[in-house]
């Protein structure tokens, strides 16, 4: 199981945690290493049937923080319009120098150069 953690716009600002199963999570984030997406992309990709019954059978998996082992990625809900601020891979990792700092510019650095390397074997 993975856990994706889902960023809403929602007053109670809970950003809560759920457990995914592999293929569900492949669904959601189809893309070599991806980690980032947007419902809509995932209601365009599925259809709206397939995709409910996805995000059905994962609300039904909550998660504690303090039990998390592992963030594997990120749902932006209420997000529809900014997201162009994503970067177009939909990988964390790929975020632009200047939205971030440099302690997390060296980490992502040195994440893309091994993820480059499981790439390519």
């Amino acid at each position: 199981m993975k856990n994706i953690q889902i960023i809403d716009g929602a007053d109670n600002a809970t950003f809560s945690i759920f457990q995914v199963t592999e293929e569900e999570f492949k669904l959601i984030f189809p893309r070599p290493g991806q980690d980032l997406e947007i419902p809509e992309a995932v209601f365009k990709r599925l259809g709206k049937k397939r995709a409910i019954e996805l995000f059905t059978a994962i609300w039904e998996r909550p998660i504690l923080k303090v039990n998390v082992q592992g963030l594997h990625g990120t749902i932006f809900y209420n997000y529809y319009e900014k997201r162009n601020n994503l970067p177009k891979s939909k990988r964390e990792i790929d975020r632009p120098d200047s939205e971030i700092n440099q302690a997390q510019r060296d980490l992502y650095r040195a994440a893309r150069g091994a993820s480059a390397k499981t790439q390519n074997g």
